[in-house]
C-alpha cells in the first residue's frame, strides 16, 4: 500500500464530511490524506440534502460536479396526514440564502464529491481501516491496514468524518448514550410508474401514517423513488417479518403508497433496515483532533438535517483546523463545540415535536401565518444558526408556546 507517511491533516472518511473538510483544508494550502473503510460507489441514508449545504458545497468546489450530474433538484417539502398538507417552498423562507437543493442516490453524491478531492491532487484511499491512533504534543500516528498490510501515518492535525464508523469516539471512548428513543426504519429504492399521475410528482413527501410513525417518499431524477417507514420497533410486529413481505405490506398500509407503487419494483434485491441510529459523544474535539458530522450526533431521517450538519461542520472545522496550523489559537469551545450544538439543539426540538405531535398543531393549523411558517420554513432549510429567526433563537420555547395556542384555538397561526 502506497500512502503518504507525513501530512498536515489526515482526513478519516470520504463522506460529504471528510471530502468537504479536505477540499477546503487543500486550497488553503494544506497537505491533505483521505482515508476511507468502504469502497465507493456505497450506499447510506440521507438523500434528501437541505439548502444550507449549498453553501459547503461550493466552498469545497463542488457544485459543477453535482450539477453536472442532474440529480433531482428539490424547492421544499410537504408534508402530509389524512387530507391535511402543509407544503414548505424554500423560495418562500424567512433567512437569506440558498431557496433549493437536491434528491441524491448517495452512492452517486458521495462518489462525486470524493472524485472531485482525488482531482484536486488530494490522495484518496479506499478499504483503509484505521485500527489505532495516538496523540503525541505536535502530531499524531494513525495505524491504518489495507490488503492485510499496516502502515502508518504521522499528521499535525486529524479530522474524524467517518460517518457511522465513529473511529475516534470508538477508540477514544468519547461515545454517550443519546437521549433520542430507538426507531427503526425499513426502506427501499423502487421503480416509480406512476409517478406522473401523482399532484408533484418529483416533490419530496412525508406522510404521517399514525402519530408515532411517518414515511419518506424521495424522488430520484434516474426514475427510482426512495421510500422508507420509520416507527417506534413494536410497530412493525404487526407486519411480516420476512422483509421483502414486510415491505410489500408497509407500502399497501398506507393508501397513497398502496395506489403509487402497485406496479412498482424493488430495485435493490431486498428492502434495507436500520435502527437505534441515534448517536452522540462527550465532545467534538480534542488535542489534534476534530470530530465532524455524524461523528458528533446524528438525531434522525425526519427534516433530512444529517448531510446539513455534516457539511456545515466539516466547513467550519476546516477553517479552525487552517488557523491552528498557522500558529494561531482557535476557540474551539465557542467556536465549534458550542456553534454546532446550536443546530443540533435546534434539529433536536424540531425532531421532538414532530414525534410527540408539537408540530403537527402548527403545520396542520387550519389558516397559516405566512410570516411564521416562513421563519419554521428557514429551519426546514437548514438555516438553524439565524439567530434573528426567533424559531431558531428561542426554537423550543416559541415551537411548544405556538402549539399549545393552536391546540386551543384549531383554526389560525
Amino acid at each position: 500500500m502506497s500512502i503518504k507517511k507525513q501530512v498536515d491533516v489526515l482526513v478519516i472518511g470520504a463522506g460529504p464530511s471528510g471530502t468537504v473538510a479536505a477540499s477546503i483544508m487543500h486550497q488553503k494550502g494544506l497537505d491533505v490524506q483521505i482515508v476511507e473503510k468502504q469502497r465507493f460507489p456505497r450506499f447510506v441514508i440521507g438523500e434528501s440534502l437541505l439548502p444550507r449545504c449549498m453553501e459547503a458545497l461550493e466552498e469545497a468546489k463542488f457544485l459543477d460536479a453535482v450539477k453536472a450530474k442532474h440529480f433531482q433538484q428539490k424547492d421544499g417539502a410537504k408534508f402530509v396526514m389524512g387530507d391535511q398538507v402543509c407544503d414548505f417552498n424554500f423560495n418562500q423562507q424567512f433567512t437569506p440564502g440558498w431557496n433549493w437543493t437536491w434528491q441524491v442516490p448517495r452512492s452517486e453524491f458521495d462518489k462525486v464529491l470524493a472524485d472531485e478531492c482525488e482531482k484536486m491532487g488530494i490522495p484518496l484511499h479506499y478499504e483503509t481501516e484505521v485500527t489505532d491512533i495516538k496523540i503525541y504534543d505536535d502530531h499524531s500516528i494513525t495505524t491504518v491496514v489495507k490488503d492485510g498490510k499496516e502502515e502508518t501515518i504521522r499528521a499535525k492535525f486529524i479530522v474524524d468524518g467517518s460517518g457511522y464508523g465513529r473511529v475516534i469516539p470508538r477508540l477514544f471512548g468519547l461515545d454517550k448514550p443519546s437521549t433520542q428513543a430507538p426507531r427503526r426504519t425499513v426502506f427501499c429504492h423502487m421503480t416509480d410508474p406512476k409517478r406522473s399521475e401523482a399532484v408533484e410528482p418529483n416533490r419530496i413527501t412525508v406522510f404521517v401514517h399514525d402519530p408515532k410513525t411517518w414515511i419518506w417518499v424521495i424522488p430520484f431524477s434516474n426514475g427510482n423513488t426512495s421510500v422508507g417507514y420509520v416507527g417506534d420497533p413494536e410497530f412493525f410486529e404487526k407486519f411480516p417479518s420476512e422483509i421483502k413481505e414486510q415491505f410489500r405490506a408497509l407500502l399497501n398500509a398506507q393508501p397513497e403508497l398502496a395506489m403509487r407503487f402497485d406496479e412498482s419494483e424493488m430495485v435493490w434485491p431486498e428492502p434495507r433496515f436500520l435502527q437505534s441510529w441515534s448517536s452522540t459523544t462527550s465532545t467534538f474535539y480534542g488535542k489534534g483532533f476534530v470530530l465532524t458530522g455524524n461523528v458528533t450526533e446524528f438525531l434522525d431521517p425526519v427534516f433530512s438535517s444529517g448531510v446539513t450538519l455534516a457539511t456545515v461542520s466539516a466547513q467550519h472545522a476546516a477553517h479552525m483546523v487552517v488557523r491552528e496550523l498557522n500558529g494561531e489559537q482557535p476557540d474551539w469551545e465557542n467556536d465549534y463545540m458550542k456553534k454546532m450544538m446550536q443546530g443540533v439543539d435546534v434539529f433536536r426540538t424540531y425532531v421532538n415535536g414532530w414525534y410527540d405531535g408539537t408540530l403537527f398543531n402548527i403545520f396542520f393549523a387550519g389558516n397559516r401565518n405566512p410570516e411564521i411558517m416562513a421563519q419554521i420554513c428557514s429551519v426546514l432549510a437548514g438555516y438553524v444558526w439565524d439567530d434573528s429567526n426567533p424559531f431558531v433563537k428561542n426554537h423550543e420555547k416559541n415551537i411548544r408556546t405556538l402549539s399549545r395556542y393552536l391546540a386551543t384555538q384549531k383554526t389560525t397561526i
